[in-house]
């Protein structure tokens, strides 16, 4: 860690976020590798970096950060040993998995020079690096990993290895299906002959209400209020598609609310 050398395997989003923001506090790159060899040279050019097989990418390196898909982290960290440096450490991404993503690694090298490190964070567009600050971040190995978090700017927090699924699962949800229900918000309002940007405020204000007062506090809308003429309307004006998902997080929003209303259930029941 003294070194302040990193090298990067896979500069995708992920990869690209981290090194960017340990550039940015005075990290040297010693090299970066990539199976897309245009994204590699870019990012290299940027960091003044060379591109290097991946044989060759871990000399110098005080850490090397593996950003591959998941099924890749094993064999790519294989690949970077031999010239990997004594006391450095490899740190994969991964969300959905800890330190048993680098299978055969871990016994060549010990559970002391791995690490996991998954900022909670999205990282698509440019200003990726710029949003890892004031995030939260998955850590699994030893301190040193938890000390990288800090110097990025990240709130590192552990996970019981046999719960890292269930971290995962809520981190997807709390993302992807947080966007995949904005894309039916786009559909339905698009219906309507409302635009998709009018309905930001609504939901920039709810998602801080859940993040303020929790979930169960912030519930508003029809089926809190036990309005089941309302929800029977949105069921008949709906296009077929677009009931399920509505019926679902309708569902889960009783759920949340605790109402007991056979009304109610009955006509979520779809």
């Amino acid at each position: 860690m003294s070194q302040r050398t990193l090298a990067l395997v896979g500069p995708g989003r992920a990869g690209t976020a981290i090194t960017l923001a340990l550039v940015a506090r005075g990290w040297t790159v010693v090299g970066v590798a990539g199976r897309d060899e245009a994204r590699a040279e870019a990012l290299a050019t940027r960091v003044g970096a060379p591109v290097r097989a991946i044989a060759e990418l871990a000399r110098g390196a005080a850490i090397v950060v593996v950003a591959t898909p998941d099924a890749a982290i094993e064999s790519a960290t294989l690949a970077l040993l031999p010239a990997l440096e004594d006391g450095a450490l490899v740190v994969h991404l991964s969300g959905a998995r800890g330190l048993d993503a680098f299978g055969a690694a871990r016994a060549a090298v010990g559970d002391s020079s791995l690490g996991a490190l998954h900022p909670l964070q999205t990282l698509s567009g440019e200003d990726g690096a710029a949003r890892l600050a004031g995030a939260y971040a998955a850590v699994d190995g030893p301190p040193a990993i938890a000390a990288l978090a800090d110097e990025i700017g990240l709130v590192p927090f552990r996970v019981d290895p046999a719960r890292r699924a269930h971290y995962h699962a809520a981190a997807v949800v709390a993302s992807n299906h947080l966007v995949a229900l904005a894309g039916q918000v786009e559909r339905i309002a698009g219906a309507a002959g409302v635009p998709f940007e009018a309905f930001g405020p609504l939901m920039r204000t709810s998602l801080d209400a859940v993040v303020a007062m929790g979930p169960a506090a912030a519930l508003t809308g029809p089926v809190a209020r036990g309005d089941v003429a309302t929800v029977e309307a949105h069921l008949a004006a709906l296009a077929p598609d677009e009931r399920g998902a509505y019926l679902a997080l309708a569902r889960e929003a009783q759920r949340l609310s605790g109402r007991i209303d056979p009304a109610l259930t009955e006509v979520l029941r779809g």
